[in-house]
């Protein structure tokens, strides 16, 4: 008989889901959420089309933040009881039509452990995260960076 591993609580995917609104309303799924990597799926819906029948700008958007999201939180969890991870800023660039579901791939940008030194040092560190937001097919729909930071508390 295998002993089933004790509870480690809700999954950073389940977590994001429960705290954040608009990740609950697009529906997205948290199909990977790693340290390394995060994968985020956007399901398709009609009532998140624009005006060319693919899911609105604000919706990828929202995708790839929460896929950058998703990989800072797997990768500086840790972190929580001496700093707030908070995104600085974005910029995105949408590159092909958008159709069906799309999935958001997420990067970090410098090693975990860089920040993690600076934080250290009593610097407050900004990284990026590179995302890419990717139809069924593959093709790249929208490439997006989202530069965060770890905010130390006090």
């Amino acid at each position: 008989m295998s002993e089933t591993p004790p509870s480690t609580g809700p999954s950073i995917g389940e977590l994001l889901t429960a705290t954040v609104p608009m990740a609950r309303t697009l529906g997205l799924e948290f199909t990977e959420t790693g340290a390394e990597r995060a994968v985020v799926l956007l399901p398709d819906r009609a009532d998140f089309h624009n005006h060319v029948g693919g899911p609105h700008a604000g919706a990828l958007f929202t995708l790839g933040e929460s896929a950058s999201g998703a990989i800072v939180l797997a990768a500086f969890g840790e972190q929580l009881s001496r700093a707030v991870p908070l995104a600085v800023r974005a910029e995105i660039a949408y590159s092909k039509l958008a159709k069906g579901p799309v999935t958001a791939i997420a990067e970090l940008g410098r090693p975990a452990a860089d920040v993690i030194a600076e934080l250290d040092a009593g610097t407050r560190p900004e990284f990026p995260v590179e995302v890419s937001v990717r139809r069924a097919d593959g093709a790249e729909t929208a490439r997006m960076t989202v530069v965060w930071t770890l905010r130390p508390n006090g």
